[in-house]
């Protein structure tokens, strides 16, 4: 499994991001896109007051899509042609009659516009998830937190209940887990999923079948009357407190004794599939399938060859030890979800796959 940050420091960074945060909401008319492409503005047209953001590349890609720019056409404008950029962006955005939300940061240098979202998207904030469940795991010798880190994109965190213990096959012992994730700016729901860490070189596996997501949708936000500033009224206020109380009864659901030995069950069967095809040729068909890239192949051929193991579970365990050595965290955890996808593909792909012969 890929080593994040530190759990203090992931903390730290946390409560920094959230006193450096702040979000805004209007009507698509006041927004304004500067002629270098780089400054993004909105307007309140009432009093005259302007908020001024720097912008990132997820905000452009989420403008592209919100105004049905074509992503290929939005950036080759972002990047020869700004100005025409910009006037396509304000042309669009002056027809719209949707309100968004903008979701901001100051980086220190000036504040960024990091997200553009619907006035429905739900404020679910990387500090409440990690404050409503490591609490639940304190002070319990048995719960480890084996990996956590936020990027620019997500929160993760990924706890061990290092007492709950199978055999895949003998010697070869996995431990149940759950990995708790987030993003803060439209990238995905909020995700509680079991966890599978292999003791014999630390792979963890990230179950996708098992796990429960709730999306950032709610009632349509309300901005204060003379500001874009966002505000929670106690109705929000209960609806969160509801979900809280849900996201730690699903997140000690993901560590149940008797989900855990179905996902064990399920690895299980996976060993009985043995790779008969040509390997080169079922890594090559597997990367096309669950979009790796051709360094994560190699390397996946690297730590197959290395583990000996010619089965499905074989592979699966490469990929998820391929995983490690990945720069970005993000994908290292896309990897060890492709892992468990791998292991338990169903038996008609698997045949395709492995029958392949160049």
């Amino acid at each position: 499994m890929k080593q994040g940050r530190a759990l203090p420091e992931v903390l730290k960074e946390l409560q920094h991001q959230n006193n450096m945060k702040q979000d805004f909401i209007g009507p698509a008319q006041a927004f304004m896109l500067e002629p270098d492409g780089r400054t993004f503005r909105i307007r309140h047209q009432n009093i005259g007051a302007e908020e001024t953001f720097g912008t990132t590349d997820l905000f452009h890609r989420q403008v592209g899509s919100t105004l049905g720019i074509p992503a290929k056409y939005y950036d080759l404008m972002r990047q020869q042609k700004p100005e025409l950029l910009a006037e396509n962006v304000n042309s669009w955005f002056a027809d719209r009659e949707q309100s968004y939300m903008i979701r901001s940061m100051d980086y220190g240098s000036g504040r960024v516009a990091r997200a553009l979202l619907s006035d429905r998207y739900r404020r679910i904030d990387n500090l409440e998830v990690a404050a409503a469940v490591l609490p639940l795991f304190a002070g319990k010798e048995e719960m480890e937190v084996v990996s956590t880190e936020v990027s620019p994109n997500r929160l993760y965190l990924k706890i061990v209940n290092k007492r709950l213990e199978m055999e895949v096959v003998p010697g070869d012992y996995v431990q149940a887990g759950v990995v708790i994730s987030n993003s803060e700016v439209g990238l995905g729901a909020v995700s509680v999923q079991p966890l599978v860490y292999r003791l014999v070189c630390t792979n963890g596996m990230v179950v996708n079948d098992f796990g429960e997501r709730r999306a950032h949708v709610g009632r349509a936000v309300k901005a204060l009357e003379d500001s874009f500033q966002l505000y929670s009224d106690e109705t929000m206020e209960a609806e969160d407190k509801a979900f809280m109380l849900k996201l730690r009864d699903t997140t000690l659901a993901a560590l149940e004794e008797a989900r855990f030995a179905q996902i064990v069950g399920r690895l299980q069967e996976s060993t009985q599939a043995r790779i008969t095809g040509r390997v080169q040729d079922v890594i090559e068909l597997t990367g096309k399938a669950y979009d790796l890239n051709q360094p994560e192949q190699d390397s996946i051929l690297n730590y197959l060859i290395q583990g000996g193991d010619l089965s499905l579970y074989g592979l699966s365990n490469a990929i998820t030890r391929a995983s490690q050595d990945v720069d970005s965290y993000d994908r290292a955890t896309t990897l060890e979800g492709i892992g468990w996808q791998v292991a338990t593909m169903p038996e008609t792909q698997w045949k395709e796959i492995n029958s392949h012969v160049s």
